[in-house]
């Protein structure tokens, strides 16, 4: 894994798996926020990913969800969708490298 993507805390280990769960949710959900430009949602969703990242050890979630908040917040579809497919890419990446 790439040291930037991050390394979750052993000390939480456990709760990765249904953190990274969560996240491909979110990727459901955006998907479906920006085909229906519900940006108040993807921006919610974003800044709770911008928290959330560090907290789990993983500082590229944050960093897509810093960037996710910033362009619901400019009620930029296609940037929303553009963030939604790094955190699926990252996600994949995680998934395929069983890292945590």
């Amino acid at each position: 894994m790439n040291p930037e993507e991050g390394r979750p805390d052993p000390d939480i280990a456990d709760l990765v798996p249904g953190f990274l769960e969560n996240r491909r949710r979110d990727v459901v959900f955006l998907r479906a926020s920006a085909q229906r430009r519900d940006f108040p949602s993807a921006r919610r969703i974003g800044h709770r990913m911008k928290g959330m990242g560090a907290a789990y050890g993983f500082p590229a979630i944050g960093r897509i969800g810093a960037a996710l908040e910033q362009a619901a917040r400019e009620r930029d579809a296609g940037g929303v969708l553009r963030e939604t497919d790094q955190l699926h890419a990252f996600l994949e990446r995680m998934e395929a490298g069983h890292a945590w």
